[in-house]
């Protein structure tokens, strides 16, 4: 029989691993990450997301699938700085568990221009211009951290989806990898050097003499910034 005392610490010990354990991973990037999250897209909601307007049903499911494939590409592209978000991992593994559905996907949409646009050769043109739109669309440099987060969530949620069921996980994430590709900083502080503002004196020339800022100018910039009087 142990001690009493030890018995606490250890008791306490345990309560603390359980109640760390049951909170999410700390972000890699932020203190206080921002928000990602989005509604899942309608239908309606995706043929204007993923640019395929007059797109069928199927079409949209093939699309959403295909758009999230190359979302997680461009992950795996651009964020393997970051090894713990596992993004070509993520990217490889679900190419391999979900290869079915997106040789589906490719077909699909291939129709889908050949049906839109016209035809043979016109129809694989736009397929082929819409393939590099939608990785332009993904990829993104001041916003890259934000990206890579959201990517790296979606794409372990991919991995794990059963065969068939990609495009409802891109359904899902989509929306929030998307809005992923614009800047945010951190929730309570702001990213240092994304929301600095330059506070320039005033160049009426009548604030100057000689090159030299003239002293109620001056004070006036001083207010504007919070410094102090010379």
């Amino acid at each position: 029989m142990l001690p009493t005392p030890l018995r606490r610490t250890i008791a306490g010990l345990a309560l603390t691993i359980a109640s760390l354990a049951a909170q999410p991973a700390t972000a890699q990037f932020f203190w206080s990450p921002p928000d990602f999250t989005a509604p899942p897209l309608t239908d309606e909601a995706a043929a204007t997301a993923l640019g395929l307007p007059g797109a069928s049903a199927a079409e949209i499911k093939a699309g959403l699938a295909w758009n999230l494939r190359a979302a997680l590409n461009v992950a795996a592209l651009q964020c393997d700085f970051e090894r713990t978000l596992l993004t070509t991992s993520n990217y490889n593994a679900t190419i391999a568990h979900h290869d079915a559905e997106l040789d589906a996907a490719q077909v699909t949409l291939l129709g889908y221009f050949q049906r839109t646009v016209g035809k043979g050769r016109p129809g694989q043109s736009a397929a082929d211009m819409y393939n590099t739109r939608i990785y332009s669309s993904y990829s993104t440099v001041q916003a890259q951290k934000g990206f890579c987060q959201a990517a790296a969530a979606v794409g372990r949620d991919a991995i794990f989806a059963d065969r068939g069921t990609l495009s409802e996980v891109g359904r899902r994430g989509l929306g929030s990898i998307k809005k992923a590709t614009i800047p945010a900083g951190e929730q309570f502080y702001g990213t240092p050097g994304y929301d600095y503002v330059v506070a320039t004196p005033s160049f009426d020339p009548k604030c100057w003499k000689k090159n030299v800022l003239q002293p109620a100018c001056h004070q006036a910039w001083n207010d504007r910034t919070g410094a102090a009087k010379p």
